[in-house]
């Protein structure tokens, strides 16, 4: 059903339970899709939930609802029939005139079709990928990227204003160790070199910040100013300063080639040099919820719901990982965001009680479960019926970028941003394939899988789907002003019903995602909608004789084209018209 056609039906059987029960009715009423399209077109279960507290037998309280309903003057032209199945079901037939209507809404509303108002106005703050700069991004910050960037498009179908943000952890231990690694490298050492620090990062990557270091190259981030290479190999914090800003120009082109875009950056150095981490700390300490005990700063994060406090600042006098990440947390919630959401690895599960621990002992109105948490597992890469191994020590991890080529078909000896065809292809399949499983579920890419022009490739399915229907208007000869004024209730046959079925819920699963924070559900609608074309093009000639079969069926097929294009692009996916 379409959104507007739902509300009339809820706000009837809202009347009618009224009606029945001689009173206002202050329940909800849950109207579903039948499994079985033979049971109708909606189910509702109202009778059985209200049989009980009327003390009324259901399947005779399922009758006085129906009749209701159906005698309701906003139900005219909407419901076909109503039956009452098994012990009190209510099985809804919409009108053919129903059914069809979604095809000229879809005409009508083109790109804005399925999506809603409901959060006008709200302000979201979506952090995503948020690497550490001591190296390229990997495969996980891509599933982040891609999750993080689906979510945020999903969150602004619904209303929402969406501000996207990367957190760069460019302060501690990891910074230091990569400013060691660099100075190793520009001193002539190599991993595996009796002298070479034991805990160094040994990517042939470190070898080439060493060389343009050395070499006083200057390199730029894209929000940042320009950094000089000193050539001083003596210098730690010019090395750091220096290696920081490569390894951010190099995710800058990551992201570049993921198609991903920021609107803020924000340094966790700044968290410290500016005393917002000292000023969290000292908001906790004074609200009593902090204690010593040998030589270290201890949180009661129990006294939240943690299951044992934990240590603000160790004994030798640095701050834990998760104190920045209150005095973080607290900035986002002072620029206006009363909503948040982190898009991060399982690996930060045991962060979610610490932050929202520190921020409730913080006492600064911050609303208890604040923020919301997205934790994804791990990604594991088959190319050649291989897994390629993920060893971010022995730098030899897979990339978002190597992943993004390999799927994509890119030349490797050629700049990749000059193979524009290919890194399309690459990046669609890597956003695809990325988003189409729950984050909380390891996902295998299968490189092969995203260089196969076959069924079994998802996004292939769904973009050639797309292709079909362009190739079939090109055909046609139809203009395409003509389309609105179809007869579209010739629309009969089983495959156009399932078809308008299927269109007509886009807007409900923009809605679901966006609630469940869950953007994979775009990705399973649109191979259920690509299959309920395929099946229909099996089924039936678009290109017939009478004319005005050819005209419905046209306009049925544009408004699917639509809503594929839709759907991809809230995924960051291109909707090509040629394949």
């Amino acid at each position: 059903m379409l959104p507007s056609q739902k509300q009339t039906l809820l706000a009837a059987f809202e009347a009618a339970a009224s009606a029945a029960l001689g009173q206002a009715f202050e329940g909800v009423v849950t109207l579903e899709k039948p499994k079985d399209p033979n049971h109708g077109d909606v189910a509702c279960n109202l009778a059985m939930q209200l049989a009980k507290p009327a003390r009324r037998n259901p399947r005779e309280l399922a009758q006085q609802l129906a009749a209701h309903v159906q005698a309701n003057p906003d139900c005219a032209g909407l419901v076909q029939a109503i039956d009452i199945a098994g012990p009190g079901f209510i099985n809804i037939r919409l009108s053919q005139a129903a059914r069809v209507a979604v095809v000229g809404q879809v005409l009508a509303q083109g790109d804005a079709f399925g999506r809603s108002n409901a959060h006008a106005g709200q302000t979201v703050l979506i952090e995503f990928v948020s690497a550490n700069p001591t190296g390229p991004l990997h495969v996980g910050h891509g599933r982040q990227a891609a999750l993080g960037d689906a979510m945020a498009e999903v969150m602004k179908t619904q209303g929402w204003r969406v501000h996207r943000e990367f957190y760069y952890n460019d302060a501690g231990v990891q910074i230091q160790t990569l400013a060691i690694s660099v100075q190793a490298r520009a001193m002539g050492l190599k991993p595996g070199d009796p002298d070479w620090p034991a805990n160094a990062y040994n990517g042939d990557y470190i070898a080439d910040i060493a060389s343009d270091y050395l070499a006083r190259k200057q390199v730029q981030a894209a929000d940042g100013e320009p950094v000089q290479g000193s050539g001083n190999i003596e210098d730690m914090e010019s090395i750091r300063a220096f290696a920081v800003a490569y390894l951010r120009a190099e995710q800058d082109l990551d992201l570049k080639a993921f198609g991903v875009r920021f609107d803020q950056f924000y340094l966790e150095s700044s968290l410290y040099t500016e005393g917002k981490v000292e000023a969290a700390v000292q908001k906790m300490v004074q609200s009593g919820k902090t204690f010593e005990e040998g030589g270290a700063l201890w949180l009661r994060s129990t006294d939240y719901g943690d299951d044992k406090d934990r240590v603000m600042r160790k004994s030798e006098g640095g701050y834990t990982y998760f104190v920045p990440d209150v005095a973080y947390h607290i900035e986002k919630f002072k620029r206006g965001f009363g909503k948040v959401i982190n898009i991060q690895g399982t690996d930060h599960h045991g962060t979610i009680a610490r932050v929202r621990a520190g921020l409730q002992a913080c006492n600064v109105g911050i609303p208890q479960g604040y923020p919301d948490y997205v934790l994804h597992k791990m990604v594991t890469v088959m190319k050649g019926g291989q897994e390629v191994k993920i060893s971010k020590r022995a730098g030899s991890y897979v990339t978002v970028r190597d992943l993004i080529c390999w799927s994509g078909g890119v030349d490797e000896s050629r700049p990749m941003l000059e193979q524009p065809e290919a890194l399309t292809k690459g990046r669609d399949a890597v956003r695809f394939f990325l988003v189409s499983r729950k984050a909380d579920t390891e996902f295998v890419f299968d490189v092969d899988l995203a260089l196969a022009q076959s069924d079994e490739n998802p996004v292939y399915y769904v973009q050639y789907a797309h292709a079909r229907i362009h190739s079939i208007l090109d055909q046609a000869g139809v203009p395409l002003a003509e389309l609105p004024k179809a007869p579209l209730t010739l629309l009969q046959a089983p495959a156009e019903q399932a078809l308008l079925r299927t269109l007509a819920s886009y807007g409900d699963v923009l809605a679901k995602s966006a609630e469940e924070l869950a953007p994979h559900h775009i990705a399973f609608y649109l191979r259920e909608l690509a299959g309920a074309f395929h099946t229909f093009y099996n089924a039936e000639r678009v290109l017939v004789d009478d004319v005005a079969l050819k005209t419905a069926r046209l306009a049925l097929l544009v408004a699917v084209a639509r809503v594929l294009a839709n759907g991809l692009a809230v995924l960051g996916v291109s909707a090509p018209k040629r394949m």
